[in-house]
Parts: C-alpha cells; structure tokens; sequence
C-alpha cells in the first residue's frame, strides 16, 4: 500500500467516527455497543482534541506525499469532512445550555430561580469557563477538602465512602449530595465519576459523598441498592461530624448509578432494602439520575433492553424475570412511581446507546402523573452516555444547571 492508501484508510476510520457520533443509532447490534459508545464519547466530549489529533496526522501523510496519489487526496477531502462534522458536534454541545435551563424552567417554573435566596443565587454560575473544558481531565479545585475511604458498612472496600467539602464551615452544615457511580452493577469506583459536578458543588457549598457498593456477580439485586440504603442511613447519624447537615439529602448517579439513584428516591424507608437497619430514614429530598434504566421488564415495549435482559438475569438479578418477577418489578424505578417522590431532575443524552432516552421521557410522564413535586427533563442534543465523566463544554453546563435545580430544592425543602 501507499503512503495515500495507508492516509486513506486512517481518514475513512476519522470520517466514519465522526459520522457515529452525529447521528441517533436505534438498536446497535451488540458486539458494536461498546467500540460505538467510546468512539462518540471521545469525538463528542473532546471534538478539539480529536481535531488537533487529525490535523497533526493529515500533516505528517501530506508532508510525506501522501497528496501525490488520487488516494491521498480523497484522504484529505474526508479529513476536511470530519472536521465540519466535528464543527457542528461542537454546536450541539453548546445547545446544552439551553437545553438544561429549558428543562428546568418546564419543570420548576420559569421563575424558579427567584425563589432561591439571594445568598444562594450568588453561587450559581452563568456561564463556562474555557479553562476548565480544555482540561478534561482536571478535577481538583480550590477550596475543596477530599477525605477518601470513610467505612460506612461492613462489606470492606465496597463499603467505603469519600468526601468532598468545602475547607471553610458553615453554621447549621452544608447540604449533601449522595453520588453513586455506574458500571452496569459489576465495575466501577466511587472516584471515577462526577468529579465535575462534586467539585463545582463544593466550591458553592455542598458537602458531596461518593460510594463504593457491592457490585455483581459476586452479589446479587438488591445488594446494590441495600449498600446505597445503607450510605444514606450513614450520612443521616454522622454527616454532621463532617460539616454536613442531614437535613437535606439529594441523590444523584449516571448509567446504573442513575438507576440506583433513582430507585433510591422511590423507595424511602422500604424495609426490603433496609435488612437489619429498618427504622433508618433513607429518604431523600431530590434526586438527579443521568442517563439511567427505569425499567428492567420494558412494559413500554421499546425493546431496546433486549441484549440488557440476559445480562442482568445471567449477572445481577440472579434469576429470571419469571423466577420473581415480584424482585425485577420492585427493581424497575418505572414500577415506582408515586406521589410521595421527591423532586427529579432527570438527564439524558439524545444519541445515548447504551440506555435509551426514550424509555427515561416514559419514566419521566409516569413520574409526572403521580409525583406531588417537580419533575425536569432534559435531553441532551448530540450527547452519548457517560458525557459527564469529564470536563467538557456540556459537562459543566450541567454542572451549573444541575446547581440550580439543587438550589431550587433546598430552598423549598421545608415547604415540602
């Protein structure tokens, strides 16, 4: 092969990523789930990295003589397709901004923020910074205390906890958001995920938690949501010696995190989850589940949780769905809806494919209809799952959204 064949077989693999990531994908054949997700997230949430990346590779093949062959030359024509491509990615993330304050303003009212007092207002923040989004990877910020591997059960390393808090105190504590991190219930780790949103929370008073749990197949449902149980019972008898105050509790998790989070939400205080702890008070007062799966039994009939319902019946429930279908049923946040649910904020990606955006609006019109609080959806232009696990333009639009939402229901705390 030439130096244009081997240029045109990188621009076509460019080209053709930067296609996947622009466009909404309905039932990917399985074995491209994953080689799909991870090439939209990295071309979707880091568009000018993957732009100086090809720029610096077309340089090499062009100053190697890649353009003295027709190959080469089509090479350069999708490159300069990608890269428009990559322009109008880079649009769309934009439209985060709008499309999270639309949301909120649909499902608080479109004066919510009058109602948060002015020295929580002044917190809030407006815009992005530059800076942040082109350090994805930057997380710590000034300000910010992280206290890492506080037990808070008896499992060992799954049942450890970290903190995240302001460095100043705060007379009565600050609020605390519980964040529980996804990985299909079988990986993942409590310092892997929503670094952003934890440290802009800090930096404007909140105290942030993030856990390990139990995961599969080592352990079967409801261990998951037990160990979540048991953090919320936790930061109930012991935030306050951390700065917190338990007053106020918001749960928040993307993927099964987003799952967990908001069956937690729904099921306050239910003795099934609280073995050995059931007078605890595990309620929260908000919750924000981001790119999550409402519905383990999919009677929406969607179908998009075929390839979802062997792995969850192989690896986490334990069972089948007609073994107990009582246990999957109480597993689906869909199936729980009721009115005593607190406020949500539910988020996610529109080109999502590993869990569907479609079944989180059908969770969230269920919601509506019975729930006596607020209910907000937004559904991300051009985001894929998992957008948040870095800084990125979209990340910290939701930051600062997902801020004001948190706000808004602190402030309305005791009016619930």
């Amino acid at each position: 092969m030439t130096t244009g064949d081997w240029f045109l077989v990188i621009a076509a693999l460019a080209a053709a990523g930067t296609l996947a990531s622009s466009i909404k994908i309905h039932h990917p054949p399985p074995l491209l789930i994953i080689p799909l997700f991870v090439i939209s997230l990295i071309t979707s949430e880091l568009t000018w990295f993957m732009v100086a990346a090809q720029a610096l590779v077309s340089l090499v093949f062009v100053a190697s003589g890649a353009l003295e062959d027709s190959s080469g030359v089509l090479a350069l024509v999708l490159m300069l397709a990608s890269w428009l491509g990559m322009w109008r990615l880079h649009k769309l993330s934009q439209q985060a901004d709008s499309a999270f304050r639309l949301a909120l303003e649909s499902g608080l009212g479109a004066d919510f923020n009058k109602q948060i007092p002015a020295g929580r207002t002044a917190l809030l923040r407006r815009s992005i910074d530059r800076g942040e989004w082109l350090r994805p990877f930057s997380h710590r910020r000034p300000g910010v205390e992280h206290l890492a591997d506080i037990s808070y059960g008896d499992a060992g390393e799954r049942n450890l906890l970290d903190i995240y808090r302001p460095r100043t105190t705060r007379e009565g504590g600050f609020p605390v958001l519980l964040q529980i991190h996804g990985g299909g219930w079988y990986m993942g780790h409590k310092q892997e995920q929503a670094l952003p949103l934890m440290y802009h929370l800090a930096q404007r008073g909140w105290l942030c938690v993030s856990i390990n749990y139990r995961l599969s197949p080592a352990h079967s449902f409801p261990a998951h949501i037990i160990d979540v149980k048991k953090a919320i019972a936790w930061i109930r008898d012991n935030i306050a010696d951390y700065g917190g105050n338990a007053d106020f509790i918001a749960i928040t998790g993307g993927s099964a995190g987003g799952h967990l989070s908001a069956l937690a939400a729904l099921s306050g205080n239910d003795p099934a989850y609280q073995p050995g702890f059931e007078q605890a008070d595990t309620r929260v007062d908000a919750a924000v589940p981001v790119y999550g799966v409402y519905d383990f039994l999919d009677h929406s009939g969607l179908k998009h949780n075929v390839a979802l319902r062997g792995f969850l019946q192989d690896k986490i429930m334990g069972c089948t769905a007609e073994q107990d279908p009582e246990l999957w049923r109480q597993a689906s946040p869909v199936l729980r809806v009721n009115a005593d649910a607190p406020p949500f904020y539910v988020i996610h990606g529109q080109n999502d494919v590993m869990t569907a955006p479609e079944e989180a609006a059908i969770f969230v019109d269920k919601l509506r209809s019975v729930s006596g609080n607020a209910v907000a959806y937004a559904e991300l232009p051009g985001a894929q799952h998992a957008f948040d696990v870095m800084h990125s333009i979209r990340t910290d639009y939701m930051a600062n959204h997902v801020t004001a939402f948190l706000e808004w229901a602190y402030a309305n705390r005791s009016a619930r």
